[in-house]
């Protein structure tokens, strides 16, 4: 790879992490091309990308980001590393490790080396459970929706059981704390 070569892929990756906020590092080395192309397909039905490179390269692109990730860089970037993109939801490439290793393909790859959710580092294996289950954005705002409707919604069973008249209000709400 020349000189000019490395310095377009050292752009390409530094405007995917400035454009995606969460990302993935594993390493799936060891896997087969068969194993790789089922994961790159579970990745791609996922709407994320996956895509493998050389450390060196993945570190002067981390570098020249605003937030800082010495940490990550010092202790993530060994061995064969894998990068997997997600713009929206930040457990989406968590689940999708999770789902392939259910699928028999293997039983422990890609193995999690660290991950950077809105700039929070995780590093380790052992983060890859927490961060399936984490909720995406829209599962929140869904959940504070249902919250906010949920006193609108019983103020209207409650006109609606009383004969929609306030007297019929007043009843009802009085038998219930009772």
């Amino acid at each position: 790879m020349t000189r000019e070569e490395k310095g377009l892929v050292i752009e390409e990756l530094t405007s995917k992490f400035a454009e995606n906020s969460n990302f993935y590092i594993t390493d799936a080395s060891g896997l087969t091309v068969e194993q790789i192309n089922a994961f790159r397909k579970l990745c791609f039905e996922a709407g994320i990308e996956y895509g493998v490179y050389k450390n060196t390269l993945i570190q002067k692109a981390l570098e020249k980001l605003d937030a800082d990730y010495t940490e990550f860089t010092e202790t993530v970037l060994k061995g064969f590393s894998g990068i997997i993109f997600s713009k929206e939801a930040a457990n989406t490439p968590a689940k999708v490790i999770r789902k392939y290793r259910k699928s028999g393909m293997s039983d422990d790859k890609p193995m999690l080396k660290g991950a950077s959710i809105d700039h929070d580092l995780f590093i380790g294996e052992e983060h890859l459970k927490m961060l399936s289950e984490l909720k995406s954005k829209n599962e929140l705002i869904g959940e504070v929706i249902g919250l906010l409707q949920s006193p609108a919604k019983n103020v209207i069973a409650a006109l609606q059981s009383g004969g929609n008249t306030l007297a019929g209000l007043v009843k009802t709400l009085s038998e219930r704390e009772q």
